[in-house]
């Protein structure tokens, strides 16, 4: 996946991230309450609800928002029931696109995913129809100028399946998902702070956009991951900025 924008594009999904910082309480919420519905209310026996505390003291969230989600999900409280869904669709240029989402609502949701979809630009897809250009991995970035031999080294001996260089100078841990808490830790233990940690989906290949196609591309993601019951959405283009 290397690529001569790879971490400039990791920077940009970044800072749009941190742009809509409005609703990354309500994602944190959702997947706190899907995690723990789906395996227990308590962390240290929940790999998906540790990740998801993780990312809600990342962002501030007090502990007792994240204590009260937890009980509802479980049953200690009355809460919404959430139910996790994978839509799959092709972007500008052919680019590919996997938009998950956790609604409490099916059929509104899936109107407002095509809809966004048609209306910039892009194909809703039927399942399976660009998932398979991605790989469900733990992943790890340091910017250019990490120290790659200590990186490697310290990454590999602590569960990691691959380290990545691209083309601009950054470094890629990539791991099995199961392993990800695992390889954190390891990195931790050596002083060794990733840019961006997280589970995702890693395009195979990319698809580079420049120009009014990149622009278009932009504006279809910014539409998607606007909508209410979009947690994240995953792509395999590498646009200029």
């Amino acid at each position: 996946m290397a690529g001569h924008s790879k971490w400039a594009n990791i920077q940009h999904r970044k800072g749009r991230q941190d742009e809509k910082r409005g609703k990354v309480w309500t994602r944190i919420i959702r997947e706190i309450m899907v995690a723990a519905r789906q395996g227990g209310g308590d962390p240290n026996m929940n790999p998906r609800l540790r990740l998801a505390i993780d990312k809600a003291k990342a962002a501030n969230m007090p502990a007792d928002t994240v204590k009260k989600n937890v009980d509802k999900a479980t049953g200690n409280l009355e809460g919404v029931n959430y139910e996790e869904i994978r839509y799959e669709g092709y972007g500008v240029g052919g680019a590919a696109i996997i938009v998950d989402c956790m609604t409490d609502n099916r059929v509104r949701t899936v109107a407002e995913v095509r809809h966004a979809f048609s209306k910039h630009g892009g194909n809703l897809g039927t399942e399976g129809s660009v998932a398979f250009q991605f790989k469900h991995v733990g992943q790890f970035v340091f910017a250019p100028g990490a120290n790659e031999d200590k990186v490697m080294e310290v990454a590999l001996e602590g569960g990691a399946e691959d380290v990545v260089t691209d083309d601009d100078g950054a470094i890629e841990v990539l791991c099995a998902p199961p392993d990800f808490e695992k390889v954190k830790l390891a990195l931790e233990a050596a002083g060794l702070k990733p840019d961006m940690a997280e589970v995702t989906m890693r395009a195979e290949n990319t698809i580079e956009l420049a120009g009014e196609d990149a622009q278009r591309m932009q504006k279809l993601l910014d539409v998607i991951e606007d909508l209410d019951d979009v947690q994240d959405v995953f792509h395999n283009a590498e646009m200029d900025q």
